[in-house]
């Protein structure tokens, strides 16, 4: 129970690696505010499941006029939070030359922008009490570059950038900001990938699999738990050795 009495925000919940991570830190003790565009169909029974551990708020962060107000809703319902992990992401791919302002912007509202606000909101909290994680979920795009994603891959390599300021940051308050770059782990957005593709990214991965979002949801926990309480600013890829 590495998280017994610990809170945690978690965005991007629903499915995938957000739902990994929060069911994780659940079944590690922590209560955790779980937000998601669209409410799960099987949430009730997640809830129910949790034992009072879960808690769900349905929210758009691409709306960022309310992000802070949000975040700053929870943390006053909640007491305040230990652990934070910027999970909320879309794509919206196209190769440069085609991709429209609004399929840029909207990736970095998303990806980036509303990160920097939940991590500001939450931060102070976690300044005042001089305790806190703050978890950014990159990507290695963020750290190789990807033809076809110039927003997404701008969106993550700032907030790989993001998570390295605010550790400087609030490294002196005790409060401790990382970063995981995720390589291929099977997913919604995977998923729909035709086999040809999905065995030509296998042959350059050395563990020869994909990752799947309990691989992810470990770093996670380890970067939220007392295990890295000496390491800040640092970006773990978990990548099966795609960029070794």
């Amino acid at each position: 129970m590495r998280l017994q009495n610990k809170k945690a925000l978690v965005t991007g919940a629903s499915r995938g690696i957000g739902r990994a991570t929060a069911d994780r830190f659940i079944a590690e003790g922590a209560e955790v505010w779980g937000i998601g565009t669209r409410e799960p169909e099987d949430i009730g029974g997640r809830i129910e499941k949790a034992g009072g551990l879960l808690h769900w708020i349905s929210a758009d962060l691409g709306n960022l006029e309310g992000t802070e107000a949000l975040v700053e809703s929870l943390i006053k319902e909640s007491g305040g939070f230990d652990i934070l992990v910027n999970n909320a992401g879309i794509t919206r791919d196209n190769l440069s030359f085609r991709m429209s302002l609004d399929d840029f912007q909207k990736v970095l509202d998303v990806n980036l922008t509303a990160a920097f606000l939940a991590a500001r909101t939450a931060g102070r909290d976690m300044i005042k009490r001089r305790s806190g994680s703050i978890i950014n979920m990159a990507s290695v795009v963020g750290l190789h570059g990807n033809g076809g994603q110039a927003n997404y891959a701008a969106s993550k390599a700032g907030l790989i950038g993001l998570t390295k300021s605010l550790a400087r940051e609030t490294a002196p308050r005790g409060v401790r900001v990382n970063a995981i770059a995720p390589g291929f782990i099977m997913s919604d957005m995977t998923a729909a990938m035709n086999d040809e593709a999905k065995e030509k990214m296998l042959t350059i991965i050395p563990l020869k699999r994909a990752g799947t979002p309990e691989d992810v949801a470990g770093t996670a926990l380890f970067l939220a738990s007392d295990e890295s309480a000496y390491i800040t600013g640092q970006v773990i890829s978990v990548d099966g050795g795609m960029f070794i």
